[in-house]
């Protein structure tokens, strides 16, 4: 939790805020699509991102977002939505109550090695489109929203 957020959480408890985050579809020549599984979660798969901090736009949020959780490095952002409603709230198991606004982003795999960073990042794969794994909530919602958008494969570098 950033400290921005921490010190609102300190002035207004578990109250209902509005969130603005990031999602990041990573795909590889293929097409495959680069998901995660979050540490100490059983929810599924799920489509790499996090919140945008302040003082940061989406799209470099969406850079920082894949560096930090598997190392990776991108390149030819291409917004495809920006997404929000009852499929993107959620209340955490200490109370706290979340709406996103997720700017949803495909990208190039232009560097790196991608893995798990092991702190929020338990497990990192490659899946075709046609053969996905159990996926969260949110990213079920997500794909169910954007499929109307083509996924495409990354440009060859």
């Amino acid at each position: 939790m950033s400290s921005h957020l921490a010190g609102l959480r300190a002035r207004i408890g578990h109250e209902l805020i509005l969130l603005p985050s990031v999602s990041v579809i990573v795909t590889d020549d293929d097409a495959r699509l680069m998901l995660v599984r979050h540490a100490g979660s059983e929810d599924g798969w799920a489509i790499p991102g996090g919140a945008v901090e302040i003082g940061e736009s989406p799209a470099d949020a969406a850079v920082r977002e894949i560096r930090e959780e598997t190392g990776g490095q991108i390149d030819q952002l291409r917004l495809l939505d920006v997404l929000g409603g009852a499929d993107f709230e959620v209340t955490y198991p200490n109370g706290d109550q979340v709406a996103y606004v997720t700017a949803v982003y495909q990208a190039r795999l232009a560097g790196g090695t991608p893995a798990p960073d092991q702190e929020e990042i338990s497990e990192l794969g490659w899946f075709a489109p046609s053969a996905l794994p159990d996926l969260n909530r949110f990213t079920r919602a997500t794909l169910n929203r954007i499929r109307a958008v083509r996924i495409q494969p990354s440009t060859p570098r």
